[in-house]
């Protein structure tokens, strides 16, 4: 940590990680198996993020959650058997995928966690730095080495950063968290704005051919205080991301803020610094770089795979599978590994929207992989907005969740595709308080969780925010004046969906359409209503 940094400047949780290093609280895990929750002093609990587990909603149950680490999302069919059994054995039956292409474990114990993450090891899985102040699991194409829309297979250059990283006692005491993205796919399957630092595909003239490389972005991140990451004037070839990398990693580490976290992430010290210093400062930590190529980031497929599509192999294909609001049973992930090995060659993607998609499929075994049953329930073409339908935990099992988003989400989406038939897919995100774990800023329709009182009641009401996009064009969702019960959701979303559908060109996108017609229009039509926070109807 930049030594220009004193005490008196320090939040009191960085007094502590210059104490207590985050990745020391593992050797620790032994102990507390034998003394138990209760032993843990609370500011040691904060600290077992650094493991990758966190304390469940009530905190003082003694309940974990636990992220297991798969960079781009890339596993095979026997670490997906792995996972689903630790989720029946510890988990209580409930398997969840993340937005970063992971895999989240509940109601694990401290009694347990030892024995859960040396399982974990033998399958050359982790759960160490998926949370806390350090690199988290690094996204990426999920469709890496099989994509014909990417410029170059990604997945060495993921696993070079990622093991870099990973436990490195270097970077184990970051400002904040801090989210790598590596793609070289053209329709941002990475996400690459909404992360610290990420990696897009780009190409440049090396004196008469073509050379692929990529662009880098930095200071992205949603939360309360969202930013999108900025575009420096650099050209990085492949073997030169980890330093790269490691140098915005080494500019986060010394000069981040550590005074308050709430304005800690490295999207606060980029907006500060502004783009040039950033890109000055990190030039004398790497040595002289190219200046930027051409980007051939085209759009932004909103990180769906859904179908059947050939892979840039002759002969195979991949099937993106739906998983409603990305939450499985250890038997259906069995069932899907077991898909995996009998119709392809293990081989399992998790996507950023929390769904899977199967590789490496023969032509010839496509049909008979359909007919499974379990390939039906979990469906390569699902409904509009059951498979496009995004929801954080909610307060099930988060402590900051302010209203209960999986099952509300849920019986949403069910209901909507019920009365509402589209040709094109309306991106709808729930998050259950202030933060974004839900990603609502990125989303069509995006609804953020709070309380408020209505006929003198507390009641659960949701705020509106409306054309969020990534890709060339990207920007946040706006937020609407005024909030809605949960139970009169509905219809204001139907009278939403119903003004985009009478309206709105063939086949053209709702964020398109927001665009053309304007925020604006959306908030007429919710200002129609009679006090939208005790609405009773129009």
């Amino acid at each position: 940590m930049n030594r220009a940094w004193v005490n008196d400047e320090l939040s009191d949780f960085e007094k502590l990680k210059l104490e207590k290093d985050g990745l020391d609280i593992i050797n620790r895990l032994p102990e507390y198996k034998e003394t138990g929750f209760e032993s843990i002093d609370i500011q040691e609990r904060t600290l077992l993020k650094w493991a990758g587990v966190n304390v469940q909603r009530p905190r003082e149950a003694g309940y974990f959650l636990m992220r297991v680490k798969t960079p781009s999302g890339i596993l095979n069919s026997d670490q997906a058997r792995v996972l689903a059994r630790l989720s029946k054995d510890y988990g209580r039956g409930i398997l969840d995928l993340t937005t970063r292409q992971s895999f989240q474990l509940h109601w694990l114990t401290i009694e347990t966690i030892p024995e859960v993450m040396e399982i974990l090891r033998e399958a050359q899985l982790t759960a160490i730095g998926a949370e806390g102040d350090c690199p988290r699991t690094i996204m990426g194409n999920p469709l890496a080495g099989l994509d014909p829309n990417e410029t170059m297979d990604t997945q060495d250059i993921v696993k070079e950063v990622s093991d870099y990283f990973q436990g490195n006692r270097e970077f184990s005491n970051l400002p904040r968290k801090y989210k790598i993205s590596i793609s070289a796919n053209v329709d941002n399957a990475g996400y690459a704005q909404i992360n610290d630092l990420a990696f897009t595909p780009a190409v440049k003239k090396d004196g008469v051919k073509d050379v692929y490389g990529f662009h880098v972005y930095v200071g992205g991140g949603l939360s309360a205080k969202p930013h999108l990451a900025q575009k420096l004037n650099l050209f990085v070839y492949p073997d030169e991301v980890l330093k790269v990398a490691i140098a915005v990693t080494t500019l986060f580490r010394d000069y981040g803020y550590r005074k308050n976290r709430h304005h800690a992430r490295l999207k606060f010290l980029v907006a500060d610094w502004g783009v040039e210093r950033f890109e000055a400062e990190l030039l004398k930590l790497t040595g002289s770089l190219e200046t930027a190529g051409t980007d051939l980031m085209r759009g932004w497929n909103g990180g769906y795979f859904y179908g059947v599509h050939p892979q840039k192999q002759t002969g195979l294909n991949y099937v993106g599978l739906s998983v409603p609001l990305g939450r499985l049973t250890p038997e259906e992930l069995i069932e899907i590994a077991k898909c995996a090995d009998v119709y392809g060659n293990g081989s399992l993607r998790v996507s950023p929207s929390k769904n899977l998609v199967l590789a490496n499929i023969p032509d010839e075994n496509i049909q008979s992989l359909l007919a499974e049953s379990t390939i039906k329930r979990f469906t390569p073409n699902p409904n509009s907005f059951a498979g496009y339908t995004v929801s954080c935990t909610g307060k099930e099992f988060c402590n900051l969740a302010l209203v209960e988003t999986k099952d509300f989400s849920s019986k949403l989406a069910q209901s909507l595709d019920e009365k509402v038939q589209l040709d094109t897919p309306i991106r709808i995100h729930v998050t259950g308080c202030p933060n974004s774990c839900g990603q609502l800023q990125i989303a069509d329709i995006g609804l953020r969780g709070a309380i408020g009182r209505q006929n003198g009641k507390t009641v659960e009401k949701f705020e509106l925010y409306i054309g969020g996009s990534l890709g060339v064009n990207a920007g946040f969702a706006t937020a609407l004046k005024g909030a809605v019960p949960a139970d009169k959701l509905e219809e204001v979303l139907l009278d939403f969906i119903n003004f985009f559908k009478s309206n709105k060109h063939s086949h053209e996108s709702f964020h398109d359409f927001a665009v053309r017609h304007g925020v604006g229009a959306f908030q007429q039509l919710l200002d129609s209503y009679d006090n939208p926070l005790g609405l009773t109807g129009k």
